[in-house]
């Protein structure tokens, strides 16, 4: 049973985007229309060299930031500043995803390729605030991201988590694989399972999934 197998747990992590929302708010569809016109300001480009840039960004460094950083030496902040700057009326709270996580046993934390600012604003949009001991974002893994195992020992270390006693529930499939190294248990939250050894659980309703471990 899920519940046995997470019953050793003490620190549940959590992704934001599409993780703590729903996809079908679509609000990345908002995000990465900011984050193309910064490629196209920043780099002098049109939309769709930006566009190709901005996969090339992911595919080989994970998030476009980091791409735009190491490729370019953008400055972090102002870009975060800019692409997270988006109306959050497409949320809306979710009593029952409240109550199991505040059911959780141990703490609770949310870590994110996003920034921390733009993490609160999201979790009071679903009625979230409150409910987690810390809220980390790129910013916290001095801007390195998710999937990197660096990214993730930064973030840990600042937080003083006992891997082995923690869960992480992520939206993208590639950012399990270092938890999994790390000994924590894995849950992909996503409409299809991903496959692959470093997917431990998998739900498409974590309010649901989250009930039955209590």
């Amino acid at each position: 049973m899920a519940r046995d197998a997470f019953s050793h747990v003490t620190t549940w992590v959590f992704d934001l985007d599409h993780t703590l929302y729903p996809p079908s708010a679509r609000l990345f569809d908002l995000i990465e229309v900011r984050m193309t016109a910064w490629v196209m300001s920043a780099l002098g480009v049109d939309k769709s060299e930006a566009d190709r840039l901005r996969l090339h960004y992911w595919q080989t460094h994970g998030t476009t930031l980091a791409g735009l950083m190491r490729e370019h030496g953008v400055d972090p902040g102002p870009y975060l500043d800019d692409v997270h700057d988006i109306p959050l009326d497409r949320l809306i709270p979710d009593p029952t995803l409240a109550g199991a996580l505040r059911a959780l046993p141990g703490r609770r934390i949310v870590y994110t390729n996003g920034c921390a600012p733009y993490a609160e604003r999201v979790l009071a949009a679903r009625g979230l605030s409150g409910l987690f001991d810390a809220v980390y974002g790129v910013e916290h893994a001095g801007f390195l991201p998710k999937p990197e195992r660096a990214a993730f020992d930064a973030v840990f270390s600042l937080d003083g988590l006992a891997t082995e006693s923690a869960a992480m529930f992520e939206d993208d499939a590639r950012n399990l694989a270092a938890p999994h190294e790390m000994g924590m248990a894995t849950v992909h939250v996503a409409p299809a399972r991903a496959e692959g050894s470093h997917v431990h659980f998998h739900t498409d309703d974590l309010s649901d999934f989250l009930s039955r471990l209590i």
